[in-house]
């Protein structure tokens, strides 16, 4: 497309060019034609001595509350409609199921890939390292053999058998179970798992302002019916994974490389379609993350200025990759072939470890993350 003939010419919308001069006919716009985009930047990592922005501005959160005083001062109760009522949202249960399934499956394929494929047979040598001691190593890594819970970082929650009722304290934190933050959140999206039982409400709560005026009552919470050794546990849980399932043919391995990575973008997708309904908070200092419509009360934050805090979560809405992180690291071409250097770091890509692994286990590389690893360089 030539746009020399325009003169003053700006973007008002994406791939749309209007002209300054004059106004155009909604027949005279210049549609140019989209590219695929390379070589995108690398997500930046946030200052562990800063609080984590806002998901929404914070604007908004001031107007919602500003709404919240004024209905409260004339008595009126606060609209809500599901599932901020305490009720399902139909529609997504079959959304909750499918992405229960697919968790298990990630949770099994990548536990085959481990006792086969690596991501690199050696450590690379950039020199990035943040932990402990780094400082006195030169930021250099100490590589070790890593397992499931360095794929998928284990994020997890209390499990509450009405998100409505009481709230978990400081000193009740030990009579919680805690479970995966994904799974939590299906559970309170309508998936039933006997071990983990979810109250289902007929009736609407009722609230006036932040005030709950009708929950229904407190109902005392059914005896546990899980063990350490229960199967149903073990599906979902990532710790050990590698243990409890026996490493696959060879010729097998890019076939289940495929399902796991597509198990991996189910799981994304339907994690955020129910973060759209489902209220998801997350710990603006530390990596805390709780399911439900407020957090909980255990002083466990250790992060900046937890002393001014008592040790309290400073809880806001969660971002999706606070519930499932991607866990970046370097995209290695070939794994053969020498380890990735300091010097050449601009040059290398990086994708999520799910997809890194299956990517070297055979799998096919998903369109939206070729940019991130920089196949053109």
């Amino acid at each position: 497309f030539k746009f020399q003939q325009f003169d003053k010419c700006r973007s008002t919308l994406p791939g749309v060019i209007l002209c300054a001069n004059r106004k155009l006919k909604p027949d005279e716009f210049v549609w140019r034609q989209k590219q695929s985009t390379q070589n995108v930047d690398f997500p930046p990592k946030l200052p562990k001595g800063k609080k984590k922005p806002y998901p929404i501005p914070f604007k908004e959160i001031k107007q919602a509350a500003k709404m919240d005083r004024k209905l409260t001062s004339k008595g009126i109760e606060k609209p809500l409609e599901p599932p901020k009522n305490g009720l399902l949202v139909p529609d997504l249960i079959p959304v909750a199921y499918e992405v229960f399934d697919a968790w298990k499956l990630l949770i099994k394929g990548l536990s085959h890939e481990c006792s086969e494929v690596h991501v690199a047979p050696t450590g690379h040598y950039i020199l990035d390292c943040e932990g402990r001691t780094s400082s006195t190593r030169h930021s250099s890594h100490a590589w070790v053999k890593g397992t499931v819970n360095d794929i998928i970082v284990p994020i997890e929650s209390y499990h509450l058998f009405d998100p409505f009722g009481r709230r978990v304290m400081h000193d009740t934190r030990f009579e919680y179970d805690r479970i995966p933050a994904v799974v939590e959140l299906c559970i309170q999206a309508g998936v039933d798992i006997p071990e983990f039982p979810s109250r289902r409400r007929t009736n609407p709560i009722r609230m006036l302002g932040k005030k709950v005026v009708d929950k229904g009552g407190n109902l005392e919470e059914p005896e546990p019916l899980h063990d350490a050794k229960s199967s149903t546990i073990l599906d979902f849980d990532t710790y050990r994974a590698c243990e409890r399932f026996p490493p696959p043919p060879l010729s097998e391995v890019p076939k289940i490389a495929q399902e796991t990575i597509d198990a991996y973008q189910i799981v994304r997708k339907g994690v955020r379609k129910l973060m759209k309904k489902y209220t998801v908070k997350a710990c603006g200092y530390c990596s805390e993350v709780h399911v439900g419509p407020w957090g909980h009360n255990a002083k466990l934050c250790g992060s900046f200025k937890h002393q001014w805090r008592d040790g309290k979560h400073g809880w806001q809405d969660a971002t999706i990759d606070e519930v499932l992180p991607p866990n970046y690291v370097w995209h290695v071409r070939d794994i053969n072939g020498p380890p990735i250097q300091a010097k050449l770091k601009r040059y290398y890509g990086k994708a999520p470890a799910v997809v890194e692994v299956c990517v070297q286990a055979g799998a096919s590389i998903p369109v939206e993350y070729k940019p991130m690893m920089r196949l053109d360089i």
